[in-house]
């Protein structure tokens, strides 16, 4: 993975500043394949990862005690509390390193809430590298990375950014070479959609299907799309095992992803587990045109639109 998903040898130290701000993106699944259910109640995943130019800010400042503050995109569904990522994250990295989580978190959000884009993983990672900057721990990534993977499936990608494989829980991390950018459009939806609850219908569906669920695994067009930095090609090979058990939990999602097909997206996809709908459109241009078809459904609450690949968290 490359070293810019860490903080630079020359950022700050704790003699030079009482805060960090680091920024840290957005992720879109391009393909996200959902094994079996094992016996410990997870699913073996396979999935490609692709951090997109969508961010959250976290600024770490030094204080007394740990504390939380929120404000932008959907700052009033975000924890203060103990229950929210980025206050794990502080509170793993203190306990790790052997002192007391001293620090007041600031998040600027910019991903949606509860939008399968992973803003609360984005969260914590930008946690991990602030409070690491902040407090001079100086980790090696490898510790870094072993922290995120115990606060979340989607935490360790958040530190790298690009475009990567996730396998296991989507914890294990490769590096896939991705050629050129991708444009990209966003529909947020008016409310969240819990991952638990996406993830227990797709094991109703199939139960009551009694279907054959195969081994987790990635299209190999998919990848050879990225290779070539194929916008066409990479829309035809999009996959979400989660789409179907998300549109039977929030129906409009499915007008949704036509709008913005008809609108001449060459990809549609559920972001994650929903509700974000993500389309792939061949240019800026294109990616204009639909972003205002979206606006105008009425299911879609806001319209976003982004690149990628994006780096991972960095500090700024």
């Amino acid at each position: 993975m490359t070293a810019a998903a860490f903080p630079p040898g020359d950022g700050p130290r704790p003699d030079q500043t009482q805060s960090v701000t680091v920024r840290v993106p957005a992720k879109v699944n391009l393909a996200l394949s959902v094994g079996p259910l094992r016996p410990d109640g997870y699913h073996d995943l396979a999935t490609v990862f692709h951090a997109v130019g969508l961010y959250d800010e976290v600024t770490a400042t030094a204080a007394d005690t740990l504390a939380l503050t929120c404000e932008g995109e959907g700052q009033a569904d975000v924890p203060l509390d103990a229950t929210n990522l980025a206050w794990r994250a502080a509170e793993l990295l203190a306990r790790t390193v052997g002192r007391t989580p001293d620090v007041r978190l600031h998040l600027t959000k910019g991903i949606p809430v509860a939008g399968g884009m992973a803003g609360g993983s984005a969260d914590a990672a930008g946690t991990l590298v602030a409070c690491d900057a902040l407090w001079g721990t100086g980790l090696p990534r490898e510790e870094l990375h072993a922290l995120a993977a115990q606060l979340g499936s989607d935490v360790p990608f958040a530190l790298y950014g690009g475009t990567a494989m996730g396998t296991g829980r989507g914890e294990q991390i490769t590096p896939v070479l991705a050629r050129g950018e991708f444009h990209w459009v966003f529909a947020f939806a008016h409310e969240g959609l819990s991952t638990p609850a996406v993830f227990r219908e797709l094991d109703r569906q199939r139960a009551t299907a009694k279907e054959e669920v195969a081994a987790s695994g990635v299209d190999a067009e998919l990848l050879r799309a990225l290779r070539a930095g194929d916008s066409t090609l990479l829309g035809a090979a999009l996959r979400n095992d989660l789409t179907r058990p998300a549109v039977s939990l929030r129906p409009d999602l499915q007008a949704t992803l036509l709008a913005g097909r008809d609108a001449g997206a060459i990809g549609t996809l559920l972001s994650g587990s929903g509700p974000t709908c993500a389309f792939l459109a061949a240019d800026a241009v294109r990616a204009a045109t639909v972003a205002a078809a979206l606006e105008a459904a009425p299911s879609v609450r806001a319209v976003r639109r982004a690149l990628g690949p994006a780096v991972g968290a960095h500090v700024l």
